[in-house]
Parts: structure tokens; sequence; C-alpha cells
């Protein structure tokens, strides 16, 4: 999920990802994935596979695999042949694996797990959620192979970013750079690991499947929100950072990446839990590992996506200290106001 956070929070990914002609071409990338989808859910239900998680999952991934390498491709305004040949290794079994078969795997689960929350249980009746698992996977795999291989087109004519969405960035700090952010992410962790703990003694509800998923977007949102901040301004104290911005700007991004993603991450632990693992109300320790550990990780994905826009705005000096949020979303809100 990091590639999406990162297209949607850098904002010279996302100008390059936004523009209207740009946004016609993607939405034709989605729908085919999407019809040809729902041809395979009907072919999974005729053999009866469709109620086999693992057959479900499998299925998913290994076709948004072949979805991820075509939409990649054609984000490069390539052939697939040409892209298989002169592409490397790495970057292929990247798109393929990571953008593909890993990130439709997650987000079938996380589909799963949301319609469980909401009384639909894949259990109990797999038709539905099976079929929404597939479309929603191959349409977003689509969606964010398409976006990734227009930006790789933009680098390859000689357009400067920052970072690429493909984790290299990310892992050159968390290996590179442990002093800054380390404490951070413990902090979060573990302070909103107490938070919950203190939660379930106090409300039974906090251990409930939709009490969780409250929770957990709460807190995780505000520890992406602060490690954000401390990314964005890393000379300056958290406080003296957040009054840099109203708390318009501030809830803006709580919401989306941070509450959001806290959800997303949830939802696909919950998934794997109760379907993979087949345990459908886990236990309090579980719920804390997973709640702890959501904030722990989206600590560190917003320390990373508040560093990339620092380094951003450090070398290109041309970015607003209005625009907290990617524009896209900013002229959503701005529409929808009006």
């Amino acid at each position: 999920m990091l590639h999406r956070m990162t297209m949607r929070v850098v904002p010279a990914l996302t100008v390059a990802v936004t523009e209207e002609g740009f946004r016609s071409r993607k939405r034709l990338v989605m729908v085919v994935p999407g019809l040809v989808s729902f041809a395979l859910y009907r072919g999974l239900k005729v053999m009866a596979w469709h109620e086999d998680i693992v057959a479900l999952l499998c299925a998913s991934g290994l076709f948004s695999s072949v979805v991820a390498l075509a939409a990649y491709a054609y984000g490069r305004e390539r052939r697939l042949a040409d892209v298989l040949r002169d592409d490397d290794l790495h970057t292929q079994a990247w798109v393929v694996l990571r953008i593909g078969f890993l990130y439709a795997v997650q987000l079938s689960l996380m589909v799963l797990a949301l319609l469980k929350v909401a009384t639909y249980d894949y259990h109990d009746h797999p038709d539905g959620p099976a079929m929404m698992a597939l479309i929603i996977a191959s349409m977003s795999v689509a969606r964010d192979a398409f976006e990734i291989g227009h930006v790789r087109l933009l680098q390859q004519q000689g357009q400067p970013f920052v970072t690429f969405p493909d984790g290299k960035a990310l892992w050159a700090l968390v290996t590179g750079r442990v002093d800054l952010w380390a404490m951070r992410v413990a902090v979060a962790t573990v302070g909103v690991g107490l938070v919950y703990l203190a939660m379930t003694i106090l409300m039974s509800a906090a251990t409930t499947d939709l009490g969780q998923l409250i929770v957990i977007g709460v807190l995780a949102g505000a520890a992406c929100t602060l490690t954000f901040v401390q990314g964005l301004h890393p000379s300056l104290r958290t406080w003296e950072g957040l009054t840099r911005y109203s708390w318009r700007e501030l809830l803006r991004f709580f919401l989306w990446p941070g509450m959001a993603f806290g959800w997303t991450y949830y939802l696909i632990a919950d998934g794997a839990i109760s379907f993979l693992l087949a345990v459908p109300d886990p236990p309090v320790w579980v719920r804390l590992l997973v709640t702890a550990g959501t904030a722990g990780l989206l600590s560190l994905y917003g320390y990373y996506m508040g560093r990339s826009r620092w380094q951003e705005e450090t070398l290109h000096a041309t970015i607003p200290a209005s625009l907290l949020r990617c524009p896209f979303i900013s002229s959503i809100l701005a529409s929808k106001k009006a």
C-alpha cells in the first residue's frame, strides 16, 4: 500500500497522475480488468472454487499479476513484449509480484474483512464477497500499475522525481538512517498499544471488530499525521511543526491517508486472521498486536512521506506550505463544498 500513499502525498507524483487526459485513460484501464474478473468469478463459481479462500486468493493474485504487467506497459506507452525485453528482471518481478499478486491478495482480504464487519460474511454468503474481492482487486491493481508505468515514462523523458514509489527510498531510510525513525516509530507503537490496552479494559466494545476498526483508525491516523509533520519539518519540534498548519489541513491528512490506511491495514490483518487462519474472533492480545503494529507501520510510512515531501521542497522550493494533502483530493473536497 505504500506506493498508493506515496503517489497521493508527494506532489510531483500526484500532479503526474491526476491530469485530466491521463485520468480518462485510467478509467478505461480499470474497466477492462473489472469485466474480465467478473468472467473469472463466473468460472470459479461453476467449479465451486470461489468458496475456497486459498483458491480465491490465488486466482485474484495470478490474474492481477497479468493485469499489473499489462497496465504497466500501457502506462509506459510501449508494447508488452518490448517492456519484457528491455526492463530489468528486478523491475518486472516487482510489478508482477508486489503490485500484482501481493497487492491483489491484500485487497481481496480487505474486501472480505470489510464485508464481515458489515455482517455480510464470506463464510455464510461466499458469492457476493468473492465477486467483489476479485473485481475490486483487479481494478485497483490496474489503476496503480498504470500510474506507475506513466511515472516511469515521464522519468525516461527527463522529468525528475525525488522519489519513486517502489519502496527503495524507504528501504534506504530504514537501513541507513535508523537514528531518524526508530525512536519515533517505537514511541508510536508502544503508545498506541498502551492506549488500546486501556480501552479494552474500560470498554468491551473495543474488543469487537467494529470497535477495533474505529479505534485503530483514530490512533493510527494520529500517529501517521504526527510523524508526517516530523519528517516534513526535521528542524522543528513536533508542536512547532503542527502549528504551521490549520486544523483543517491537519484533519485532512489525518483522514487520508492516516485514518483511511489505518483501516486498510487493520482489515487486511483481520482478513488474514479470520479467513486464512480461521480465527473469526481473535483474543485481545492478538488485537493488541494488530493495533500497535498498524500504528507503528503507519508512523514509519508517515515519517517517510514527510521526509520525501521535505526533500522535494528543499530541492525545488515550489510547493506551498498550504498543500498538506494532494491537489487531487483538495480539488474533490472543494468541488463537494461548492
